[in-house]
């Protein structure tokens, strides 16, 4: 069976000035696919979201939603408001004046009366804020805010919804578990969503597939598994994660490095490549004629990131279980862990 194509950009091309926000950006989010748009500030996130809106013309390329074209070939741009595209923003943009379920009713505006406030309950009962539709924006926590404006990008059943950084203006302690409470609502209602995120984290846990953005393109886009064990190159592979970059000499299938020899996920051509090592693939033990000294330790309860300097100078980065505890100046050795896939990146 074909899987459906909800969102398709094929080659969309943007400048501001000398700045080139989207060099030749393109990629297609099947319907029900949570897609994360992930990369630094500056990279063209935005950009791409603001496009897809509506808010900016592409220079070139094309933009489709739900099969219909909005954008491109010359045709005239659809005004945001006929896109049937659904928003969250990072500041929620929630109606002071307005109550939790009047803010939802308010992307209504085309039902009866009756209705916007049947259908807005029901959105506000799918966050679970049934209970708190007559609060006001300031009687809410930042939590409850985010579900109120995802209720209102909900309720209209729109094509697609867009989440531009939803959680940055959370603590950290409400992060988590607003992430698998949005994930669960998307997934209840089957949605199509885009979410853009400079946070890894955030990307790696909600997303079906994540889209890595750098200076305007996109440079690789995969299963979060794959983005994070098989970074295209050296850049993904730094941004992604913590990860240790070796030089090694590729064959037969395998790399030789200075900690020994690593297996590669497929066949690359025989010679000198860079490869990647994440710091959980590394094991290290307490040796006190070790070639390895531990330089730096932060403990986080469940696990422990050691700093590792090795005898020409260079440093390793390993995290490891907190039982497995080894104090800072003491000698160890550092290999790789039983099953470690090696990902060339150079």
């Amino acid at each position: 069976m074909t899987s459906e194509i909800a969102i398709k950009l094929a080659s969309v091309n943007k400048r501001f000035g000398e700045i080139r926000a989207l060099d030749d950006a393109s990629l297609a989010v099947e319907r029900g696919e949570l897609l994360a748009v992930l990369g630094p500030s500056g990279c063209g996130k935005s950009t791409l979201l603001r496009v897809l809106m509506g808010f900016e013309s592409p220079e070139s390329g094309e933009v489709t939603v739900g099969g219909r074209a909005l954008s491109g070939d010359g045709r005239p741009s659809v005004p945001p408001d006929r896109r049937h595209i659904g928003m969250v923003v990072q500041d929620y943009a929630l109606f002071p004046h307005l109550s939790a379920l009047r803010n939802v009713e308010f992307g209504l505006h085309t039902l009866a009366r009756s209705e916007r406030k049947r259908v807005a309950q029901k959105a506000l009962d799918l966050v679970g804020l049934s209970h708190r539709e007559e609060a006001f924006a300031h009687q809410l926590s930042g939590g409850e805010q985010q579900r109120v404006a995802l209720a209102r990008a909900l309720a209209p059943e729109p094509d697609v919804v867009l989440l531009d950084e939803p959680f940055s203006s959370l603590d950290a302690s409400l992060r988590a578990g607003l992430r698998r409470d949005v994930h669960e609502i998307l997934r209840e209602v089957d949605a199509t969503a885009i979410l853009v995120t400079h946070d890894q984290e955030e990307a790696l846990s909600m997303a079906d597939r994540v889209a890595v953005m750098r200076d305007g393109r996109i440079v690789q886009i995969g299963e979060p598994q794959e983005i994070y064990w098989q970074p295209v190159d050296k850049w993904v592979a730094e941004f992604v994660g913590d990860v240790n970059l070796l030089r090694g000499e590729v064959k037969s299938g395998r790399v030789s490095t200075d900690l020994g020899l690593i297996a590669l996920p497929h066949d690359v051509v025989e010679g000198e490549h860079a490869v990647a090592l994440r710091p959980e693939q590394l094991e290290v033990t307490a040796n006190p004629t070790g070639g390895f000294e531990v330089v730096e330790r932060e403990f986080y309860g469940h696990d422990i990131m050691y700093r590792i300097k090795a005898a020409d100078g260079s440093t390793l980065i390993a995290q490891r279980p907190s039982l497995e505890l080894c104090e800072v100046g003491e000698r160890v050795d550092v290999v790789p862990a039983a099953g470690s896939i090696a990902s060339v990146v150079g």
